[in-house]
């Protein structure tokens, strides 16, 4: 049997951890059972990335949420009715909490009732068999896999699975959601729900999807990581007109989004990962005029903020080029300060499309140069600790003078940064150690010759070969040898003749004697 809280933790970023202990600590304190469920415990049994986090509490939910709220949480939308909080968490992590319940049709299609209930009804009222999954959190029963409608061997045949034949018709809406799971996971409709799919398009229940939940598939579509081919089986079927008729007609800006995608890979290779629900949307309506994009957007129910957020995009963004390429920013220290504040979505769309080559260039060289260097600090931090600098005000400021410099094409190679260190944290190096003759025996070295005279000169000669004199001037050796042949002939000459009587110099009496 699997492990899931250990394949759980394992997958998790150190951000989703922290909210997984939090929420686990929180419900235990207060005595009530939480599960992990949906697509968390799908993207985790399917492998692939965990995007969300998503809670079921059998309790109160809103009490939950509000504790995590004074962690750094907050909510982004709440349905007071179904006690639904989405959520972003502590550490920028997505996700919701929703009070366990269960759904009651009067009839097929209408709206149904909600009642509060247990994990397992909430699982047997849910879409599709993939997200009817769940993991317990629950110090009992910790790690415990809930899979009522057998969701899991659906993630093993790569399928999409409808739980009811009614699940179309009591919510139109499942239409676009199907489609988009099976581009999502790259899956198939399983072949019973194929049937129902055809069957509901055929009554025309994709023209009776709520505009509020057709509005709420889009914002999912903005966070998908593949819409360009959502959107594509969204034509293909015949349900854009649930988006917007217009769009139906024009079709989305294809071209626009995959430029988009590019930059946001651009980014991710960075160490980035932007939010793009107002460029991705913005695209998908790109054929439509601001006014008409507006205007269906408010159809879908989308607030205030986020109609100008998508509609405003392209204006926030020329401001951002325009700054890039002003004086302000021509230095790189300035350039890379204004980029760390910049919303990462601007730059995504400056990338895609902007004609601004400036703004376009300091951003890739903001990504491909100025960020490693920001991510090469850890081994300066290293290297000024050991050198023996404190942690402090005066650490931090000697790394940040470094980056600086190294902006400026300064300190880049290891002997220049360490160099540098040693230069901003005004600690010298230390004095090299001299070693006496004993210390060098005792380490195997051989002895060290004077400089200048004769040991020298013998330690110099190469083996087999006499000694040679040291070399000397060439002119003042001739000289010499000029004056002491001078001096020579000079004395032959002055030389005086031996008085009477005086002894003969030893030449003479050998001569003499040679004689006799």
């Amino acid at each position: 049997m699997p492990d899931y809280m250990y394949m759980l933790e394992s997958r998790l970023s150190a951000e989703q951890r922290a909210v997984l202990l939090r929420v686990q600590e929180l419900a235990a304190e207060s005595s009530t059972n939480v599960y992990l469920t949906g697509g968390a415990v799908r993207d985790l049994i399917s492998g692939m990335p965990i995007r969300d986090l998503d809670f079921t509490v059998e309790g109160n939910a809103t009490r939950l949420a509000r504790e995590l709220e004074k962690g750094g949480a907050r909510a982004v939308t709440e349905d007071e009715k179904l006690r639904y909080i989405e959520m972003i968490f502590s550490g920028d992590v997505d996700g919701s909490i929703a009070a366990a319940r269960e759904e009651v049709y009067a009839r097929p299609g209408v709206r149904p009732e909600a009642r509060w209930s247990t994990i397992t009804a909430d699982l047997h009222r849910r879409d599709f068999s993939l997200n009817a999954v769940a993991i317990s959190l629950n110090t009992a029963s910790r790690g415990l896999l809930l899979d009522p409608t057998n969701g899991l061997a659906d993630l093993e045949s790569r399928e999409v699975r409808a739980l009811s034949i009614h699940s179309f018709t009591n919510q139109p809406v499942r239409l676009l959601r199907a489609i988009r799971y099976a581009a999502r996971m790259d899956f198939k409709l399983e072949s019973r729900t194929e049937e129902w799919f055809a069957l509901a398009l055929e009554r025309g229940l994709q023209e009776s999807i709520a505009p509020g939940d057709a509005g709420s598939e889009l914002r999912q579509l903005a966070r998908e990581d593949k819409p360009v081919a959502i959107l594509k089986l969204w034509e293909a079927r015949g349900l854009l007109e649930s988006i917007s008729p217009q769009l139906a007609k024009r079709h989305p800006h294809y071209e626009m989004l995959a430029r988009i995608l590019k930059a946001r890979d651009d980014l991710a290779a960075a160490g980035i990962r932007p939010r793009l629900a107002s460029a991705i949307t913005y695209a998908a309506l790109g054929k439509l005029k601001d006014r008409e994009a507006s205007s269906a957007l408010h159809r879908l129910e989308y607030r205030a903020d986020e109609i100008e957020a998508v509609v405003g995009i392209e204006d926030r963004a020329q401001k951002v080029a325009a700054a890039l390429a002003g004086r302000k920013t021509a230095a790189p220290t300035d350039a890379y300060a204004f980029l760390e504040k910049a919303p990462a979505e601007l730059l995504v769309f400056i990338l895609a499309e902007s004609s601004n080559s400036k703004a376009v260039a300091k951003i890739r060289t903001y990504l491909t140069k100025w960020r490693p260097l920001r991510q090469a600090l850890p081994a300066a931090v290293l290297e000024l600790e050991s050198i023996g600098m404190p942690h402090g005000p005066k650490f931090d400021k000697a790394i940040e003078d470094l980056f600086l410099a190294q902006l400026l094409g300064k300190a880049r190679n290891p002997e220049l940064r360490l160099k540098l260190l040693r230069k901003l944290s005004g600690i010298k190096e230390p004095p090299k150690k001299k070693i006496d003759e004993k210390e060098r025996k005792k380490l195997g070295e051989k002895p060290k010759k004077k400089e200048g005279g004769k040991e020298n000169a013998v330690a110099a000669a190469p083996p087999g070969k006499p000694m040679q004199p040291p070399a000397r001037n060439e002119k003042a050796a001739n000289d010499t040898r000029a004056r002491l042949q001078a001096a020579r002939q000079g004395n032959q000459a002055t030389t005086p003749t031996p008085a009477k009587g005086a002894k003969a110099a030893p030449a003479r009496k050998e001569s003499a004697a040679r004689k006799r």
